[in-house]
């Protein structure tokens, strides 16, 4: 960890390991808008990630084990960071203010639409593995099968 005058801990690694699995990351609310609108259509994960090491260690790592398992997986993938880039969080927050502010969390998208949210107490205290398989339940439930599988 770096500390120093208003420097806080390196947080860097944590945004890689959702990049590095090809999500989008928005930092401004103008990129969170922009992802609204031209993901509008289809499905979409947001990652709402997090400082927090003892649900979000496992939020991460979860969401990486549902991709590399899920048969169906979301069109579009992104994500903000609670805490960090706050201004993108708070707008990205609005466009499913009807639930609480809650990070680590997710909320998948249909055709713009909020259908599911896990939020944080659906992540802390269970194992990367629970939190994939929740995901998966939603990929499972939301993402449709192509023509030929259905």
């Amino acid at each position: 960890m770096q500390f120093g005058f208003g420097v806080g801990p390196d947080t860097s690694w944590m945004r890689e390991e959702l990049t590095k699995l090809d999500i989008e990351e928005l930092t401004t609310p103008e990129e969170v808008d922009k992802a609204m609108d031209e993901y509008g259509k289809g499905t979409m994960l947001m990652v709402i990630n997090s400082v927090c090491g003892c649900a979000a260690g496992n939020a991460r790592p979860g969401v990486e084990i549902a991709l590399k398992k899920a048969e169906q997986k979301p069109d579009h993938l992104v994500t903000v960071f609670a805490g960090q880039d706050k201004e993108a969080t708070a707008r990205a927050r609005e466009y499913f203010s009807e639930y609480p502010p809650s990070s680590p969390a997710f909320a998948f998208f249909v055709d713009g639409e909020v259908k599911a949210m896990v939020p944080r107490h659906r992540i802390e205290g269970r194992t990367r593995d629970e939190v994939a398989e929740d995901l998966l339940m939603v990929f499972d439930a939301f993402v449709e099968k192509p023509a030929e599988e259905k």
